[in-house]
């Protein structure tokens, strides 16, 4: 899985989320997926889950890709995002 950037914007709501979404492997065979999200222009937050393999990863970070794309959220060009 790529780097996935995600963003929500509605100016109506004065809303400008972004949401970015990563798999990277651990130093002990595990592979963690990296979460970081927030109003644009800011730092954000982060999280990282740690599962034992690359399918349950993956399968995590489907999972979140497909809640926030109910909740509006649309892929973009990481480098002009």
């Amino acid at each position: 899985m790529a780097h996935t950037y995600l963003h929500r914007i509605d100016p109506n709501a004065n809303m400008a989320r972004f949401y970015h979404i990563d798999l990277a492997p651990t130093l002990f065979g595990e592979v963690a997926v990296l979460r970081h999200w927030g109003r644009i222009g800011t730092n954000g937050r982060t999280t990282i889950e740690t599962l034992p393999s690359i399918n349950e990863a993956q399968q995590s970070a489907d999972r979140t890709l497909r809640q926030k794309s109910r909740r509006g959220y649309n892929p973009v060009d990481a480098k002009h995002g």
